[in-house]
């Protein structure tokens, strides 16, 4: 550590603590040239989780982005607050274990997180999100996604198509 006095890199520790419940280490340090004391602080540098773009751009990962998108998707459904917080928690953790190696993950794969975390939630959000998220053009692909979902709940998706053909 290089001193700030007198420019030497040659000091030794007097005292270390650690602070910030472990996330980093304060150091009590002596110059052996001058005796100034001065401190540092050690912390863990991590490269930040990035998004790939479809178009190849990268930006930091933003949380508040995925909450507000899930959040959209479930405005006025019978979901607790906490349950959102809860869906958001385990899409950042995943998308974290996903780019472990490389801290980058596709948009394409957070938005599959996104709706999987959804569709085992709430399947009307899991259509609302899916209807951004892929850009339904035309009520075709919109009954096509309700169909997908359907076949694991059929009840709920004659439902659906009964209501569609009526307003056809």
């Amino acid at each position: 550590m290089r001193c700030p006095y007198c420019g030497k890199t040659e000091d030794k520790v007097l005292e270390s603590r650690t602070m910030a419940n472990g996330e980093s280490i304060r150091r009590r340090r002596e110059c052996t040239s001058c005796g100034y004391r001065f401190t540092s602080y050690e912390r863990i540098e991590e490269k930040p989780l990035m998004v790939v773009k479809k178009d190849g751009r990268r930006q930091p990962f933003a949380r508040a982005k995925i909450e507000k998108g899930v959040e959209r998707a479930l405005e006025k459904r019978p979901v607790p607050t906490n349950t959102i917080e809860s869906i958001v928690n385990e899409i950042e953790e995943q998308a974290l274990m996903k780019a472990r190696v490389s801290r980058e993950i596709s948009t394409t794969e957070l938005g599959e997180l996104v709706l999987e975390r959804l569709n085992a939630i709430d399947k009307v959000a899991y259509i609302r999100f899916a209807s951004v998220y892929k850009h339904f053009e035309n009520l075709d692909e919109f009954i096509t996604e309700v169909k997908k979902i359907g076949k694991k709940t059929k009840k709920n998706t004659k439902k659906i198509e009964e209501v569609v053909d009526r307003k056809s």
